[in-house]
């Protein structure tokens, strides 16, 4: 029987990403900027507990928060800019965070990786209380940033299908990231929840609004449909690009396993995103008979033939003679279309 789990506060921390393509010296900017989040992270906490109550073990940070996205430049000048080593001092410094303040950290960063020299992967990741790194999920779905499934059987071969779709198994639940737009593809929650995810950690950053946009649908749908909770930081505008800074600002949320928006933000650098969470409660309403226990009633092999077809956009894009091949940023559109005019010749759309 597994122990019951304490309610306990989670909280979508809505910060400004700041870009550091035009930084002096890109690593101890985003250094500070870890310090300086770690600082308003524990002013949350302690409000959060003064005005609700449960203690705050799990703080969700928006997507790519300490370097903002690739701009205009390549592929290989972003990764030595931006992108973090899986044993850098950036992953140390967050450690320290969640050490010294006793709670999981959830977050999103660029990352290298030593198998795959030439490219960068965007990861969600989860550090425990120790401080050590318990969950690192790449992204599936990019538009224009390479994935695991660009260098799909390589990446198989050294990491396995549990490495892609990965779940932590801890003291404050069963924790699978999502990161950013891949809230809109059900595929993604799916295959986590049907490895155990009981909470989606979810960076994004997205354009806030006072009417429901794709995204936020998209976040009740997926707790609904898995019975999990959605934690979901967006960002608090984005700081040096030359852009519209507060293009991507406000409504982060914490939905709960029945679809129930708990919380959500308004615009601006806030902390006001947070919920108590009831795993426990999860857990009951998951093993309870019932029209309304949607996980249970799956028939996951009536859909196995139609995804095994493979019709869409192909595995292994950046292998080219069993090498893997840095991209140019067109690449992506390149395959795009291509998927489109293919799929539209066939009459499949």
């Amino acid at each position: 029987m597994t122990e019951a789990i304490t309610p306990y506060a989670a909280v979508a921390l809505q910060l400004p990403a700041r870009s550091v393509e035009n930084a002096t010296n890109s690593r101890a900017q985003m250094l500070a900027h870890i310090a300086e989040m770690a600082t308003k992270l524990q002013h949350a906490a302690i409000f959060i507990q003064q005005y609700g109550g449960s203690p705050v073990r799990l703080a969700v940070l928006p997507e790519y928060l300490f370097t903002s996205y690739p701009g205009r430049i390549s592929i290989p000048e972003f990764a030595r800019t931006a992108a973090w080593a899986i044993d850098g001092a950036e992953y140390d410094a967050l450690g320290r965070v969640a050490q010294a303040q006793q709670l999981f950290l959830a977050g999103n960063a660029y990352e290298t990786d030593a198998h795959f020299p030439e490219l960068y992967f965007q990861t969600s990741f989860v550090i425990a209380t120790s401080g050590n790194v318990v969950l690192r999920y790449r992204r599936l779905n990019s538009m224009y940033a390479p994935t695991p499934h660009d260098v799909w059987d390589k990446y198989l071969d050294i990491y396995g299908i549990n490495g892609v779709f990965p779940v932590a198994r801890t003291e404050i639940g069963n924790l699978a990231a999502i990161a950013s737009e891949e809230i809109l593809y059900p595929e993604i929650a799916r295959a986590h929840a049907l490895r155990g995810a009981e909470l989606f950690v979810h960076s994004s950053s997205e354009i806030g609004s006072p009417i429901k946009t794709p995204k936020m649908i998209a976040k009740q749908a997926r707790a609904l449909e898995n019975m999990a909770y959605v934690i979901s930081a967006n960002t608090a505008g984005i700081e040096g690009t030359g852009g519209c800074a507060a293009s991507a600002d406000g409504n982060s949320m914490i939905v709960d396993y029945k679809g129930n928006v708990l919380a959500e933000s308004n615009a601006g650098e806030t902390f006001t995103a947070f919920a108590d969470i009831d795993i426990a409660a999860l857990r009951a309403a998951r093993r309870k008979q019932g029209m309304t226990n949607l996980l249970s009633r799956q028939r996951t092999a009536l859909f196995a033939s139609t995804y095994a077809a493979d019709t869409h956009q192909p595995a292994n894009a950046l292998i080219e003679n069993n090498l893997v091949k840095t991209p140019d940023r067109a690449h992506f559109n390149r395959v795009q279309a291509e998927t489109i005019e293919r799929l539209a010749k066939d009459g499949l759309i």
